[in-house]
């Protein structure tokens, strides 16, 4: 029944089929394409001069496509690439900021059965060199500059370092260029204009692809060594977004749908370009910093273009809650009907900030957790279908389709409100069926991580209600006495605290056995005070208060004043673990940049780790002492 959401040439034999264990393949048999599904339809049924996307740009620009303009131009470009020598399954890179060409270059490309494997345009040479070799790009789509926070970011340098470093397969590079500035075109190096031109005498009509064929291949986020991209195919992944995209997001025909991601990511992927496009709605995509201009920018934009639906990540929320409620205020929110934020826990001060104290419990505000390699949610609450009672910290319910639930390491389940590892038990149509060129690596990654099912790869609890309540990474979990913690608690119990505007908390290397977790915070006062963290953590945790940070620095890092509490020793730790000398800064490094923390460990060994800080904003403070300690003088 879900599959009747998309368009078929041919319809599909059945729903899943069972192949060797663990492959799988929905759909089969079936024969569609995501950009038909996005647009043709759409102009077909008579809603060609609706509005289809909306770009915008921190610079003031504004471009406004319909259905029929936005076919057309992606018909241009689709023959245009057909002209190059691009054709079905052949991949390329599109290394493009969040805009209107961008979103037309990924149309295009599945258009004509070739593959995309977007690269966010804020990765460096390395990263986008990886991803061009790994996907076997026969060709480079990229823009000169993008536009952040008023700067204009050389992202063609980039590309010739990226390619410097090996070319792989890449044939051509099509620069959209927007400064004259920039540097003279190279040989191998095509205009837009060209690229355009490429397409003469050639069409840029549809491809007849299969269910199973690949649409375009994304790297995993979170990718610190050699890139594993995920691969998403035209039927299953069209099935999944498109069916969560009503039960979950309520995404209709002729609304304004505004989600602020990034097309480098799965969100931008699939709830800027695909579903809201596959659904009708007119999908905006913005290119900047959302506090840039000013702090009103996102607020104006809801109120200016009449945005019914919002879905933000809990990073943005913070971002935003930090310049206060006066802000928001002072716009016209009314059109506004739901807000939904992924990515990371949203935590419960930041639920609260939006939900009540913004928007006054007007609009429900809806955490849900997915991932790149699902495509869409696994989940969350159907407020499509029904909205169910909102917890704040929990990501919701599984959702149709996805059977999942929690267990040990050996695969048992645990009992409700016991944490464990999350498993999905069965396959679902968003799910990835392999990575590009690494099908072992797929299995063992995914499959043979624990019995029984898919690895998500985080801890989490599922409570008497069916919640899902995420703790963060599985192998991130600190057990203090007969307590199981998640970095995602820690970063809650510090966002309790109202002078904290962030907060972020990692594990790090064993101690004696043990993990012990450092975090960051960015606070919005200098008052925060090393024993009221201590005091509200234990509290959070019902604990008694222990001692678990060790020694902990302080300094002012922006004239808010932000604070930023960089502990060299935070441990969580049992009480007869725990050293007693204090760790020390190095004199011989940056303080402000890198630093180097050493000390004697119970066993007289010395201990050393490196660590980065936060970027710091201009108009620091210099050094103070906060909580004791010697705090450092930032710098930029």
């Amino acid at each position: 029944e879900a599959a009747r959401r998309l368009d078929w040439t041919t319809p599909p034999r059945r729903a899943l089929e069972r192949r060797e264990p663990p492959t799988f393949a929905w759909y089969a048999g079936g024969r569609t394409n995501l950009s038909t599904n996005a647009l043709d339809r759409h102009v077909h049924a008579g809603r060609g001069d609706a509005t289809a996307l909306i770009a915008l740009d921190e610079r003031g620009g504004r471009r406004s496509l319909t259905y029929g303009e936005l076919l057309t131009e992606v018909e241009r470009v689709a023959a245009g690439l057909r002209g190059l020598g691009i054709g079905k399954g052949d991949s390329l890179t599109i290394y493009m900021p969040t805009s209107a060409e961008a979103i037309i270059a990924m149309l295009a490309t599945v258009r004509i059965g070739a593959i995309h494997c977007v690269v966010f345009a804020g990765f460096g040479a390395g990263a986008l060199g990886d991803r061009i070799r790994a996907s076997g790009s026969r060709l480079v789509l990229a823009t000169d500059v993008t536009y952040r926070k008023g700067k204009a970011v050389d992202l063609l340098a980039i590309v010739d370092d990226a390619l410097a470093a090996g070319r792989g397969g890449v044939e051509h590079v099509v620069v959209l260029r927007r400064e004259t500035a920039a540097r003279p075109s190279r040989e191998g190096e095509l205009s837009w204009d060209e690229l355009l031109a490429a397409g003469d005498g050639r069409n840029g009509r549809v491809e007849d692809t299969s269910a199973e064929d690949p649409a375009f291949i994304l790297a995993t986020s979170g990718t610190t060594a050699k890139p594993k991209l995920a691969v998403h195919t035209h039927g299953g992944y069209g099935v999944h977004i498109a069916s969560m995209g009503d039960w979950v997001f309520r995404l209709r025909a002729g609304e304004t749908w505004w989600s602020t991601s990034d097309i480098g990511w799965v969100v931008g992927h699939s709830y800027i370009v695909y579903a809201p496009l596959m659904a009708g709605a007119a999908t905006i995509a913005w290119e900047g910093a959302l506090d840039h201009p000013d702090a009103d920018n996102a607020w104006s934009i809801i109120e200016r273009e009449g945005v019914t639906g919002v879905f933000s990540s809990p990073t943005a929320i913070r971002l935003l809650m930090r310049y206060g409620e006066d802000v928001p205020r002072r716009h016209d929110l009314n059109t506004v009907e739901r807000i939904f934020s992924a990515g990371e826990v949203l935590n419960a001060p930041a639920w609260e900030w939006l939900q009540r104290t913004v928007f006054q419990d007007r609009v429900p505000v809806i955490d849900h957790m997915w991932q790149t390699e699902t495509g869409g949610p696994i989940f969350g609450n159907p407020y499509g279908v029904g909205l169910l009672p909102i917890k704040p910290g929990s990501a919701g319910l599984a959702l149709p389709g996805v059977e999942a639930d929690v267990v040990d390491a050996d695969g048992r389940p645990v009992g409700p409100g016991e944490k464990g590892i999350m498993r999905i038990l069965r396959p679902f149509p968003g799910l990835i069926t392999t990575l590009w060129g690494e099908p072992e690596r797929y299995v063992a990654d995914y499959w043979d991580r624990i019995p029984g099912g898919y690895y998500v790869g985080d801890a989490a609890h599922i409570d008497e209600d069916g919640y899902v309540w995420f703790a963060g990474r599985a192998d991130e979990i600190i057990k203090i006495a007969d307590h199981r913690i998640g970095t995602i608690e820690v970063e809650t119990a510090f966002m309790r605290h109202p002078a904290v505007a962030e907060a972020a908390a990692l594990a790090e290397e064993q101690l004696q056995g043990r993990l012990r977790i450092a975090p960051t915070l960015v606070a919005t006062t200098s008052e925060v005070q090393t024993a009221d963290m201590r005091r509200r953590m234990t509290q959070a945790w019902g604990l008694e208060p222990l001692d678990f940070y060790g020694t902990t620095e302080a300094a002012v890092v922006a004239a808010a004043p932000l604070l930023v509490l960089e502990p060299c020793s935070a441990q969580a730790l049992l009480p007869d673990a725990l050293a007693v000398s204090a760790w020390k800064t190095s004199t011989n490094a940056s303080p402000s940049r890198r630093r180097t923390c050493s000390r004697q460990s119970s066993e007289g060994r010395s201990e050393k780790r490196r660590w980065v800080t936060c970027r710091i904003p201009s108009g620091a403070h210099s050094g103070q002492r906060a909580s004791g300690r010697t705090a450092f003088t930032p710098s930029t």
